[in-house]
């Protein structure tokens, strides 16, 4: 692939823009927006290096003289919306501080249905991602564990919002994609359920409906998720 060189590199070490001549005409910023611009629009497999490029205005191969790799692109684009995050001061009670960093990581996702589907570890470490990270860590100064447990702290809690919105968008998306209403599938289900339990061959099913048939509150229990998390980091004693 053109721009991709043998062994590996980190963007951010790179010069804005590689080679000699006149001032970069694009900043990294210009094309994470871009990027960013045609995955919310279009979703992620709309974004190439040729599509950004088009978008900008510019050649492709004048983009690979700032993003050598489609991977770098993705970088950029992840940096770009980790700098969405309200970085507010500390409040001094670490499980508010992480509950506030984790709702609002949720409502980002929203903003960019994307945004699961890029989250890896290896984009953890650009500046703006870095700057959350730091500030997380700021969040749980009152928490009197090691460094290392406030990562894993910090892991969990975004891997718990990443796979509820992940489910959140995948129910979204194919409700969208029905050719009937979500009351009328859910109807036909839940009729069907009840026949199956109806027949006595799973009783703690039919307990459990028994117990609480209502609807389920998705926010109340994306709340017990994180609470749970974050119950898990308590210093007990």
């Amino acid at each position: 692939m053109a721009g991709r060189n043998a062994v590996p590199e980190v963007i951010w070490a790179r010069p804005e823009r590689a080679g000699r001549g006149p001032r970069p005409a694009y900043s990294r910023a210009d094309i994470a927006a871009a990027a960013v611009r045609i995955a919310d629009t279009e979703g992620l497999d709309a974004v190439s290096m040729r599509r950004v490029a088009a978008e900008l205005g510019c050649g492709t191969m004048s983009l690979y003289n700032y993003v050598p790799r489609k991977e770098d692109l993705y970088e950029l684009m992840v940096d770009a919306i980790s700098g969405e995050h309200d970085i507010q001061e500390p409040s001094g009670h670490w499980r508010a501080d992480m509950l506030r960093v984790a709702r609002q990581t949720r409502a980002l996702m929203h903003r960019h249905p994307w945004m699961p589907g890029l989250m890896s570890p290896v984009y953890g470490f650009s500046p703006k991602a870095l700057r959350y990270l730091e500030h997380c860590l700021a969040c749980l100064d009152p928490l009197e564990v090691s460094y290392g447990t406030k990562f894993e702290l910090i892991a969990m809690l975004n891997g718990v919002v990443t796979t509820y919105v992940g489910n959140e968008l995948a129910s979204a998306e194919r409700t969208r994609s029905l050719p009937w209403s979500q009351e009328q599938e859910n109807a036909i289900r839940i009729a069907y359920l009840g026949s199956k339990l109806a027949t006595g061959a799973y009783p703690r099913m039919a307990a459990a409906f028994t117990e609480d048939a209502g609807p389920i509150d998705l926010e109340a229990v994306f709340e017990r998720a994180l609470g749970r998390v974050l119950d898990a980091f308590e210093p007990k004693g």
